[in-house]
């Protein structure tokens, strides 16, 4: 399955938002490469053939092969925000947001999970000023899921000694699913979201719904 076929939530990530076509060609052609090669070891040559264009087409949308992967990188993290915020703004108790927010985003890295490999592990081939930029989006991503995490310890439903390093690890076990996920495998990105959300919630101390028999 390509990046362009992937889906995350049920939903395709088309890359609709990168005009003109073969600007998202490109883009596409960047992503598998870079999650099959790494950044470093990719060429603007791999990306434009994959695209089936040459090199020199490839310099028409993009300046650089870094401008590629912070285009990559911050339509990624957007996405990613998103799925938080509006997880984190539903109505319904902390337990309800965190667990909407958990299986979300779970969802996302395993449907999507050639993309989130590239937008989760290639932050440090970014330059300083592509970086800064990408590192404040993934701040205001913690900062959603540490808000109802704050939320459920204040409300006293949730038993949580320390918010900021529960928030990391939460984050970091979501994230991890890009780099494991199998769509061939034996689960399918509901039931790992749904999976992640039981086990998040346990370790928060927050009420687990009842599994259904």
């Amino acid at each position: 399955m390509s990046a362009a076929q992937e889906t995350a939530g049920g939903e395709p990530q088309a890359w609709g938002e990168v005009t003109p076509d073969a600007a998202r060609r490109l883009l596409i052609a960047a992503v598998e490469a870079f999650a099959e090669r790494g950044y470093h070891a990719t060429t603007t040559r791999d990306i434009a053939g994959r695209a089936g264009m040459s090199p020199a087409a490839l310099y028409i949308h993009y300046k650089t092969k870094e401008e590629l992967l912070h285009r990559i990188s911050r339509i990624g993290h957007e996405k990613a925000l998103d799925i938080l915020r509006t997880a984190a703004q539903r109505q319904g108790s902390p337990a309800e947001r965190l667990a909407d927010a958990v299986s979300s985003f779970v969802r996302w890295h395993a449907g999507g999970r050639t993309t989130a490999r590239v937008v989760q592990y290639e932050l440090d081939s970014l330059g300083p000023e592509a970086r800064a930029e990408i590192v404040a989006l993934r701040r205001q991503c913690d900062a959603e899921v540490r808000g109802i995490i704050e939320d459920g310890v204040a409300a006293g439903d949730f038993d949580v000694l320390d918010v900021k390093g529960t928030t990391l690890a939460v984050l970091s076990l979501c994230i991890d699913v890009a780099r494991w996920f199998n769509i061939n495998g034996p689960w399918t990105p509901d039931e790992v979201g749904a999976l992640y959300a039981d086990l998040v919630l346990r370790m928060v101390g927050g009420e687990v719904a009842p599994r259904t028999p």
